[in-house]
């Protein structure tokens, strides 16, 4: 199995398969409403729904960086409040996560283990360092995500 399968199977199976640390986002989030995803827990926590709309944006972002573009990141490091806490909107971020999976797969298919080595010019750091990275942030905020839904 090539390098590019095996990380493409290792960033599936966080999002919905059947990952060692028997946690994913899909199921994760499955029975989260739209209120509880928008409750402040703490002042100074971010809820369940900037998190979900960071990991969007972040993957967006790393994306676009291993498609080649150069990408700044905002200031505000992609969190933002949510305006509007409808079930609707709600909906609307998680069908934008699932989205952001199926770009990644896709991506994945045509990816070829030689462009592991190619160098972001924004930092210096490979595209296999960006592509770990990324997993390894949407393992990070799955686990605060985990926490703050344990705390509703």
């Amino acid at each position: 199995m090539s390098e590019n399968k095996r990380i493409s199977n290792l960033y599936q199976s966080i999002y919905n398969g059947e990952p060692w640390l028997e946690v994913t986002l899909d199921d994760t989030l499955k029975n989260v409403s739209a209120e509880q995803a928008y409750r402040k827990i703490n002042p100074n926590l971010n809820t369940i729904w900037e998190i979900v709309n960071h990991l969007i944006q972040w993957r967006r972002n790393i994306l676009r960086r291993v498609q080649g573009e150069t990408v700044t990141t905002p200031d505000h490091n992609y969190f933002v409040p949510v305006l509007d806490s409808s079930e609707a909107a709600w909906e609307q971020s998680l069908q934008s996560l699932a989205k952001s999976q199926e770009l990644w797969s896709a991506f994945f298919e045509d990816f070829k283990d030689s462009d592991l080595e190619k160098i972001y010019p924004g930092n210096n750091q490979t595209y296999y360092e960006h592509i770990h990275g990324i997993i390894q942030h949407d393992v990070y905020h799955l686990g605060q995500i985990v926490i703050l839904k344990k705390l509703l």
